[in-house]
């Protein structure tokens, strides 16, 4: 039985047959180079099936897995479940011999350890029964079978990841990365995360209800690249004007679409954005000691005055050194 040490943070890799190689590889690497960090977490691999040697959706193979079985986790504990191939999931008798496992996922759901799917890896959830009455999301291209499979469950289409107290589910691939860095800001702060996503040279992009997020990654958490397209249009091009028709163009829409999408995307309307990323970046440039009529030129904004104007709708948000600008 494996015995855990209290202050160390556990993080479980199960591996089921046929997985997705970046579901899994790309979360254990950022937790890898968390630890490098100094992070306290130990890495474990485990098979769903307490096989010694699992093959890949892709041929490569894992082996020398430990047993789950083996693992008393706790609140402070992670466990990440990858996606698979699809009809493995359909398979019933594949379904049938994971019930061992899945009694074992209930065990540790109500123990209050954070669990935590990419991709398909929620069909794994749901099975086991832990989502019964929760939210969560999984991979577009099967949205519609898990909706039909599981009605008991809450789905959220369109997003990265969703996160329900101890639940995490993130809809495939990259986005349990993103997953991980949001984890890796819960436990250890902004600045731990942002160096780790540096390190891998990632786009570093989490979840929207952070209220601690800058608006640079804040309102990113959806799928739709063309959205993403204008928001980065728009903080490329703060420092200058530009108009809603200039987005529109920029992305072969009109305009009317666009602020309509816009919205229902991201929840705020392109001006609202657009006041945010300036409010945020006058912040910053103001801390830094940037004289005020730099700091507007830079915000697109036409003079001082202006920027006092925004600065003093949005103070709420200002911190104490600034509010007296």
């Amino acid at each position: 039985m494996f015995t855990k040490n209290p202050r160390i943070k556990n993080i479980i890799f199960v591996i089921p047959p046929k997985v997705h190689l970046l579901d899994i590889n790309g979360p254990a690497h950022l937790f890898y180079e968390a630890k490098e960090y100094g992070a306290d977490i130990d890495l474990h691999f485990v098979s769903i099936d307490n096989q010694k040697e699992i093959q890949s959706s892709a041929g490569l193979y894992f082996t020398k897995l430990s047993s789950f079985s083996q693992f008393t986790l706790t609140k402070n504990d992670f466990i990440f479940i990858p996606g698979i191939e699809f009809q493995l999931l359909s398979d019933p008798v594949f379904i049938q011999k994971s019930k061992t496992f899945f009694d074992w996922l209930r065990v540790q759901y109500n123990n209050e350890v954070n669990i935590c799917s990419v991709c398909t890896g929620t069909f794994l959830l749901a099975e086991s029964g832990i989502l019964d009455g929760n939210t969560c999301t999984t991979h577009w291209k099967y949205l519609t079978e898990f909706e039909n499979r599981f009605t008991s469950v809450e789905l959220i289409n369109n997003r990265l990841f969703v996160v329900d107290n101890n639940l995490y589910s993130s809809a495939g691939v990259s986005s349990g990365i993103d997953l991980s860095l949001y984890i890796l800001e819960q436990l250890y702060g902004p600045k731990f995360a942002i160096d780790i996503a540096k390190e891998v040279v990632l786009y570093f992009r989490r979840g929207e209800s952070d209220p601690q997020l800058s608006v640079f990654l804040q309102y990113r958490n959806h799928l739709d690249t063309r959205i993403h397209d204008v928001q980065d249009y728009m903080i490329k091009h703060l420092h200058s004007s530009f108009t809603l028709e200039d987005l529109a163009e920029d992305i072969h829409m009109s305009s009317r679409n666009l602020t309509r999408l816009f919205k229902k995307t991201t929840g705020v309307t392109i001006g609202a954005y657009h006041e945010k990323l300036r409010v945020d970046k006058a912040i910053h440039l103001l801390a830094e000691g940037n004289k005020v009529s730099y700091v507007a030129h830079l915000c697109g904004l036409k003079s001082t005055n202006q920027l006092r104007s925004l600065l003093k709708k949005h103070q709420n948000a200002l911190p104490t050194s600034i509010t007296s600008l």
